[in-house]
């Protein structure tokens, strides 16, 4: 539980230092959407609920979602001259890009951890101040990433609930397979690897016959 939890930690971590480290003053228009609540339901049919009753998957827009970050923050105009440094929190984007639509799905509270160990892993100090890094305790669990919903070349694209719905039951079929059918799966990708390996050498070691007129030949040490 503490690898998954520190997984998670970590991920949101790095992707809030660089923000938190300087935030420029200046008016910025945030694109907000909501997906269509008849969406929400089909993925609350394909997904089922969770303990609270709520929805294990749903889908949100990038700038609409947001989670909390502290620490120490520093604020400067639009010419970048320091305004002012405040230790507090914030509430930013949780995901990128922000332009496009994400699939999110609940975890439970216990895959944090602890209380005592999220705080442990999370609280930092600044000029004697102690504030949660990554915000409050989820008691009531998360909704984490899961899927974004974007071309090959990362080109947007529409909601579409027959898609939204698809990569739910791929999520929920995945999860459902046995631990030992996905062990299983990994080592017939690995046996088959081995022999397009094997193949490839063969091919090698033929051509290699061919020009040295079939003498044989060994690796010289």
């Amino acid at each position: 539980m503490e690898n998954l939890c520190q997984t998670d930690l970590t991920r949101v971590w790095l992707r809030c230092q660089g923000a938190r480290q300087r935030t420029t003053m200046i008016e910025v228009t945030r694109e907000n959407h909501e997906a269509p609540a008849e969406l929400q339901v089909r993925l609350a049919r394909a997904g089922g609920c969770n303990r609270y009753g709520e929805a294990n998957f749903r889908v949100v827009w990038g700038w609409s979602r947001l989670a909390w970050i502290g620490g120490k923050w520093t604020d400067t105009d639009a010419s970048g001259n320091v305004i002012r440094q405040r230790i507090e929190m914030r509430e930013l984007p949780k995901y990128f890009p922000f332009d496009r639509w994400h699939i999110e799905r609940w975890m439970p509270p216990e895959t944090y951890g602890s209380p005592e160990l999220w705080y442990s892993q999370t609280i930092e100090r600044e000029d004697g101040i102690s504030i949660p890094a990554l915000g409050p305790y989820p008691r009531r669990g998360e909704y984490e990433h899961c899927f974004t919903l974007q071309g090959a070349l990362g080109e947007f694209v529409p909601l579409s609930p027959a898609v939204c719905e698809g990569i739910v039951h791929a999520v929920e079929f995945a999860r459902a397979r046995p631990a030992q059918e996905h062990r299983a799966a990994i080592e017939k990708r690995e046996e088959r690897r081995e022999r397009e390996w094997e193949s490839h050498a063969d091919a090698v070691l033929d051509d290699a016959g061919h020009a040295f007129h079939g003498v044989p030949f060994v690796a010289a040490t």
